[in-house]
C-alpha cells in the first residue's frame, strides 16, 4: 500500500508469501496513517525523550500514539498473536530505529507501535526478520 512518507509502497515478497501460508491471515494497517498523519508526509523520527519530530521541529507524538492504539485495537479485534513491522520506522521499528538526529543514524530501540503491540502481548517482526526467516518475539 502506498503509505509511507514518500508516498510509495515499500513491498516485501517475503511478507506476501506469507499469505499463501496455513492459517496466515495478513491485515494491513499504517499506524501512521490511522494516526491522522497524511501520504505523503514529512519524514519523522523518534526522539531520546520519546516525542517523534518531524525534521522541521513539528511534534506529531499525537499521531503516532494514536495510531499506535488502533493497531493494537484492530491486532485485538482479529486475534492477531503477530505483527510484521516496517523496520526501523519511529512507528514500526521493532530492533532499531533512527537516533532523531535527521542524519540516518541508527539505534537500538522500537517504535511507539512497536512497543504497544509488544505490551498487548502481541510479538512483532521486521518485514526483513522475515526474509531472513528470524522468528517474531
Amino acid at each position: 500500500m502506498p503509505c509511507n512518507h514518500e508516498g510509495r509502497g515499500s513491498r516485501s515478497p517475503a511478507v506476501e508469501r506469507l499469505a499463501s501460508d496455513e492459517g496466515v491471515r495478513l491485515v494491513p494497517i499504517c499506524p501512521e496513517v490511522a494516526g491522522g498523519l497524511p501520504v505523503p508526509r514529512a519524514a519523522a523520527e523518534l526522539q531520546p525523550d520519546g516525542r517523534v519530530v518531524t525534521e522541521a521541529g513539528d511534534e506529531v507524538t499525537w499521531a503516532y500514539a494514536r495510531g499506535a492504539a488502533a493497531a493494537v485495537a484492530l491486532a485485538r479485534a482479529v486475534g492477531a498473536g503477530e505483527a510484521v513491522l516496517k523496520a526501523r520506522s519511529p512507528s514500526c521499528g521493532c530492533h532499531e530505529v533512527y537516533d532523531g538526529s535527521f542524519t540516518r543514524r541508527r539505534v537500538p530501540g522500537e517504535g511507539v507501535t512497536a512497543r504497544a503491540l509488544r505490551a498487548a502481548g502481541v510479538a512483532v517482526r521486521s518485514e526483513e526478520d522475515v526474509a531472513a526467516g528470524r522468528p517474531a518475539h
